[in-house]
This record gives structure tokens, C-alpha cells and sequence, in this order.
């Protein structure tokens, strides 16, 4: 049951993502694109996701203790806005301006077998990648210095 939940939901979310025209480059550019051909609907559906999450959230914590199919809730906590989360952020969006993908537009968007969208893919997870190793060699170098 947990795993057609799971299918179900990214299901509804790359329809979402599909009919709302996010899985296309050219709208999230034009969306970019202040001085040319501006297309302020990107907005529309980001403020109606965080419309629909806010509240979303709000009636499932007040009616639920626990998730369904897991022992607790897994909520981020930290309030703090530090280096690694603005060098992240940053990294999202020249990303995200440069390629016209998020990834949460892209998965759905791998289905369309456009060659560009692929090569985003590939750089996506060569990244996670890289932002591991990078995260383990300096957690290791950190602890090497404090020895």
C-alpha cells in the first residue's frame, strides 16, 4: 500500500507539473526573462503550491499524529540560515536559470525523451554525487583536524 501511495503521489505531482507547463524550459526561462518575453505564470503556480502546502500541512498535523506507514513525522527543525544553505540556494537557482530545470520539473519531463532533458538528468545526479563526496571529504578533513 505504501508503495502505490508513493506511485500515486508522484503521479499527481508530475501531471501538476506537466499540465502547469513546468516541465517545459522555455516557460521557467521566459519566467527569467524581465526585459523580453516575461511570463509571470511560474509565479502563480509556486505562490498556489505554497498555498496548498501551507494549509495542507497545517490540517494534517492537526489531525494526525503520526504518518501512516511511518513511526513519526520527519519535519526539518533548523531555523538556521547559514553558508551551505545560501551556497545551495544559489546553486539551485543559477542552475534552474541557466537550464530552465528543477528537478522536480525534469523527472516528469524524462518521459518527453528530449536529449536535453537527459543530459540534465546526467548532470543532476553527477552532482549529488559530487555534493557527497564533498560533504564526506570535508566531514573527514574536519575530524582529522580536531584529532
Amino acid at each position: 500500500m505504501k508503495h502505490l501511495l508513493t506511485y500515486l503521489t508522484g503521479l499527481i505531482f508530475g501531471l501538476g507539473i506537466s499540465m502547469s507547463g513546468m516541465a517545459n524550459p522555455a516557460k521557467v526561462l521566459n519566467f527569467f526573462d524581465f526585459a523580453g518575453t516575461w511570463d509571470p505564470s511560474l509565479m502563480f503556480v509556486m505562490g498556489g503550491a505554497v498555498m496548498v502546502s501551507f494549509f495542507g500541512y497545517r490540517a494534517l498535523f492537526q489531525r494526525y499524529e503520526t504518518p501512516a506507514f511511518e513511526p513519526r513525522f520527519v519535519v526539518p527543525t533548523s531555523r538556521v540560515i547559514d553558508a551551505k544553505l545560501v551556497g545551495g540556494s544559489l546553486v539551485f537557482g543559477v542552475g534552474w536559470g541557466i537550464a530552465g530545470f528543477c528537478p522536480g520539473g525534469a523527472l516528469p519531463a524524462l518521459g518527453s525523451l528530449d536529449a536535453n532533458v537527459w543530459v540534465f538528468f546526467v548532470a543532476l545526479v553527477a552532482g549529488i554525487f559530487a555534493a557527497k563526496f564533498m560533504m564526506k571529504f570535508t566531514a573527514a578533513k574536519a575530524a582529522r583536524r580536531a584529532a
